[in-house]
């Protein structure tokens, strides 16, 4: 593959909705890698994302403390309020 080829393929790659260390709120309930349940509303942070935004590595520490990989139908940015 040309480094032209690899660069247009690229560029048509699906881009992330999140990037890291943003802010995020669970729209479903998910498990994280201890085996743990975090409850939809739960507020988190990315801190990796695969496969350009495939899934994220999501960091909770309330009311559990872990990480989750989440779907990103399972997430939504968290607004702050004025």
């Amino acid at each position: 593959m040309t480094v032209e080829a690899f660069y247009t393929l690229r560029q048509q790659a699906p881009r992330s909705v999140f990037k890291d260390l943003d802010r995020v709120v669970l729209t479903a309930e998910v498990t994280t890698d201890d085996g743990d349940r975090v409850e939809a509303g739960s507020e988190g942070t990315v801190v990796g994302i695969w496969r350009d935004g495939a899934a994220y590595e999501v960091e909770f520490t309330t009311p559990v403390a872990g990480l989750a990989t989440v779907l990103p139908s399972a997430l939504r940015a968290l607004t702050l309020k004025p």
